[in-house]
């Protein structure tokens, strides 16, 4: 081996060096970058299952007064805005089951 072709191929060794030094920078980059959206996308996945919990927790309250409603009604008693309260004597009531039914 003579010391030219040596030359050549170390100097070939080190632009192969330069060009993955180089490309290892630009994956480092993509990384960072990744890891940014990461970050971004997992605070507003979080932000997103808080309100999904909070309306979820809403609906449920919801549903207890209409159960409660529903369970009054039964009982006998008008839950419309006309005769709310008062004893049903009369049986069913139009505007306590239209009121249930929406």
């Amino acid at each position: 081996m003579d010391k030219q072709s040596l030359f050549v191929q170390v100097a070939n060794l080190e632009e192969r060096i330069g060009e993955l030094y180089v490309e290892l920078g630009s994956l480092r980059q993509k990384i960072l970058e990744l890891i940014e959206e990461n970050q971004l996308l997992i605070q507003e996945n979080e932000r997103w299952k808080a309100a999904l919990t909070l309306e979820e927790d809403l609906a449920n309250q919801g549903g207890a007064g209409i159960d409660n409603l529903k369970r009054i009604y039964h009982e006998g008693f008008h839950i419309c805005n006309v005769k709310y309260g008062s004893l049903r004597t009369e049986g069913e009531c139009l505007f306590c089951l239209a009121f249930l039914n929406k």
